[in-house]
């Protein structure tokens, strides 16, 4: 069994289909209301902005996710000279800037926030069609979504697990932004989530893999910065980053620092004042350019550690629970095998 390993931004390694085409359409009313849409109906992604392919889509979303052209070119294995007369042609196709670039970095526009949302799908998209045409007939696929990290420690454990009992299978890896914390189970982008509580867990069976402590992430220049650990309640008087209003309220909660208390945490112009985010890396972004704090799992500490950002152990707050979600009811064999093959157990009612 192969196991493929990628996040939403390296989805389309391969050109599926060659250079497509789609047509720009009118925002949808039925979408969420924190992105406009390029497209009306589904079917119109498939015909794509006139002369726009999924290449230059995958190297656009490396560096609307990287906001760093050195960085993303690295991503995608190539040299920063050409990424960035792709991404010149992309703007000069579409008739508008998608980044603003200035001396103290790069940050998307709002064309490029819209772009960022419908690449990602489209991209998905056709690599979701690619695996299908190409798995047709000849092995099963259990794709697996995660969001904000979870889950990265049992990868291979639970991948060679289930090889042994599964040797004509394989398993995709599918990173969904921190605004879904189902990691596109809900949507039927995946078969199985890798997540973390709380959301609603409504028609989803849910098992635990463990607890993760949280850290308070500041910006290293903040006086609180330099202490041993912090309580939530230290955070006050600064803005903190946030999730879109649409996304599940317990999980917006829960990032907020509110969980549990049923009180915000007094903010410096409200809960509004801080800056609203979709990735971590936009978290991160968010505290160096804007002075913004926030919560984040432990584990960010190591694999997001960046100059001018420091990562304080949080005291009074409860640990996230990582854990393994699936569609309850009548589940496909494979998926139950995958799930054991995790070694998870279930998470209380109470949970």
């Amino acid at each position: 069994m192969a196991v493929l390993v990628h996040a939403s931004a390296s989805v389309g390694e391969q050109e599926f289909g060659g250079t497509r085409s789609i047509r720009a359409g009118t925002s949808s009313p039925a979408h969420s209301q924190g992105r406009p849409r390029l497209f009306r109906y589904p079917s119109e992604r498939l015909d794509m902005v006139h002369g726009m392919d999924l290449r230059r889509l995958r190297y656009f979303v490396a560096v609307a996710e990287e906001l760093h052209f050195g960085r993303a070119a690295a991503r995608l294995h190539m040299s920063q000279p050409p990424l960035s007369q792709r991404i010149r042609e992309l703007e000069d196709e579409l008739g508008c800037r998608l980044f603003q670039r200035s001396a103290h970095g790069v940050r998307l526009t709002d064309a490029g926030s819209v772009l960022l949302g419908e690449a990602r799908e489209l991209l998905d998209a056709a690599e979701r069609a690619r695996e299908r045409v190409r798995e047709t007939g000849r092995r099963r696929t259990i794709v697996v979504g995660t969001v904000a990290g979870a889950g990265l420690e049992f990868g291979p454990r639970a991948a060679a697990a289930f090889r042994r009992t599964h040797p004509d299978a394989e398993v995709r890896l599918c990173e969904a932004d921190i605004t879904d914390p189902t990691a596109g189970l809900r949507s039927g982008r995946v078969d199985v989530a890798l997540t973390r509580l709380p959301f609603d867990t409504a028609g989803l069976a849910v098992r635990l893999l463990e607890t993760e402590p949280l850290v308070a992430v500041v910006p290293a220049d903040d006086p609180v910065a330099r202490r041993p650990h912090l309580r939530v309640g230290d955070l006050a008087g600064r803005p903190w980053i946030r999730l879109p209003e649409d996304a599940d309220a317990a999980w917006r909660r829960y990032w907020l620092g509110e969980a549990g208390s049923g009180e915000a945490v007094e903010r410096s112009a409200g809960t509004g004042s801080g800056p609203v985010v979709r990735t971590v890396s936009e978290c991160l972004h968010a505290i160096v350019w804007q002075g913004a704090v926030g919560i984040l799992p432990a584990g960010a500490a190591r694999r997001h550690r960046i100059e001018g950002i420091a990562f304080v152990p949080l005291a009074d707050y409860p640990p996230s629970q990582v854990v393994l979600a699936r569609p309850s009811g009548a589940a496909d064999p494979a998926v139950l095998a995958f799930a054991e093959a995790v070694g998870a157990r279930t998470v209380p009612d109470s949970c």
